[in-house]
């Protein structure tokens, strides 16, 4: 599938989003709708949607921050986001099932990494489950190991991709 964009997110899309969200993570790590809200209305470069055929299908979100320690839960709410941060931290990155292993989280990913390159960010950085660490291998981020953070009640790991 080919046939999709990759835009910057507009506060209309918020359902959608949250619908991502709810599709594709358990309850206790899927982003609330006013999480994804504050992150919409204040951090809208740092929040990319793939859209096919009028439907939003795909997201990658972020803060950004001067920190390297990214654990902090209440940094997701965009507490301490500081938008001349030297690292970007990505949230979610997330694609409708229906949609998946159609290349589109990888462009999201790619178009994301172009968007930080020229914020001038020296980092994206993001937390991801053991599972996932290939993947994100594949893209060019290096594993720092585990994180502190016990969100959803998961193990998670850090990765790290300088620019």
């Amino acid at each position: 599938m080919t046939d999709y964009t990759i835009r910057m997110v507009e506060p209309n899309d918020l359902t959608a989003c949250h619908t991502i969200e709810a599709r594709c993570f358990p309850p206790s790590e899927a982003a609330w709708t006013t999480s994804l809200q504050t992150r919409i209305n204040t951090y809208p470069e740092g929040f990319l949607v793939a859209e096919y055929d009028g439907l939003i299908v795909g997201q990658v979100n972020s803060g950004s921050t001067h920190k390297d320690d990214i654990s902090d839960e209440e940094f997701k709410q965009l507490i301490g986001h500081d938008p001349d941060g030297k690292n970007i931290v990505i949230f979610s990155l997330s694609v409708l099932p229906e949609y998946q292993k159609q290349g589109i989280a990888s462009k999201l990913i790619s178009d994301f990494t172009r968007q930080a390159r020229k914020m001038e960010k020296s980092k994206v950085m993001l937390l991801c489950k053991p599972e996932l660490i290939d993947y994100y291998s594949r893209h060019g981020f290096e594993d720092q190991g585990t994180s502190e953070s016990t969100h959803g009640g998961a193990q998670w790991h850090v990765m790290s991709l300088s620019l």
